[in-house]
């Protein structure tokens, strides 16, 4: 099937119904896995225009006023996602702030419950993108920074599954995806997403190759303190990188 890949990037990164979805039994290949992946941004780029229209919405239509209208178009992206992303991160917050072996670590992030790192770094980031997209709707960026940094972080997902990463645990979606992406499309895919975004002002471009710099950090750090990805990284990469591209898109 063709299209098998965008069918489980779509069924993976966002909560849209497909046909069939929930009868979906078994489990992809490695084949379509990597193809999911490659598929990532354009998944962003279709989540990133529903929350950039309910940004426009809310501004044009609702006269919210900046502040209100970022918080529908967050909440919009969670809704998207099914908060799987901020979930991901919660976890890694919480392995990380353990302080423990990379064992115990991943333990901790397995577990069904959010510990104080976990909803701390909630708090900050969802206050970081509301505050970041209600300053760059100020400043007239407000649709397109939302919809660059949906593509920034589903393109930090692709890369962070490049090979040469490993996975941290033999199971999930962390084993599934990582080392499936070839370094020579992935970076073709970062190019077009630079060279779209500087198509409309620089600094959409530089808010990606930020963002895509914090998440190539993050990716470093968890495969020396967890031994590689799994599925609750790749969340947190997709939430780092998106925050920090709104925060850049918010500056003068």
């Amino acid at each position: 099937m063709p299209w098998a890949g965008l069918r489980l990037a779509v069924t993976l990164l966002t909560a849209i119904p497909l046909p069939g979805r929930r009868q979906r039994a078994i489990a992809p290949d490695r084949r379509t896995a990597a193809a999911a992946m490659y598929w990532a941004p354009l998944v962003g780029l279709a989540a990133g225009a529903v929350s950039a229209g309910v940004l426009l919405l809310a501004v044009r239509v609702g006269h919210t006023g900046p502040l209100l209208a970022a918080v529908l178009a967050v909440a919009a992206a969670v809704v998207l996602t099914r908060a799987l992303h901020l979930d991901g991160l919660a976890d890694f917050a919480d392995g990380l702030g353990s302080a423990r072996p990379a064992g115990e670590a991943l333990a901790i992030m397995k577990r069904s419950d959010i510990g104080p790192f976990g909803v701390v770094t909630l708090v900050l980031v969802v206050l970081l993108q509301v505050s970041a997209l209600a300053r760059a709707t100020e400043l007239g960026r407000g649709p397109v920074a939302i919809l660059a940094a949906a593509v920034a972080a589903r393109l930090a997902i692709t890369l962070a599954c490049r090979r040469g990463v490993p996975t941290a645990r033999p199971g999930g979606l962390g084993a599934l995806v990582a080392g499936s992406v070839r370094l020579v499309p992935a970076g073709a895919l970062v190019l077009a997403a630079l060279a779209a975004a500087g198509a409309f002002r620089w600094i959409f471009a530089v808010a990606i190759a930020c963002g895509l710099a914090a998440s190539v950090a993050t990716t470093m750090l968890a495969v020396r303190r967890l031994g590689g990805i799994t599925g609750d990284v790749l969340g947190a990469l997709a939430e780092i990188t998106a925050t920090t591209c709104l925060v850049v898109t918010a500056l003068r």
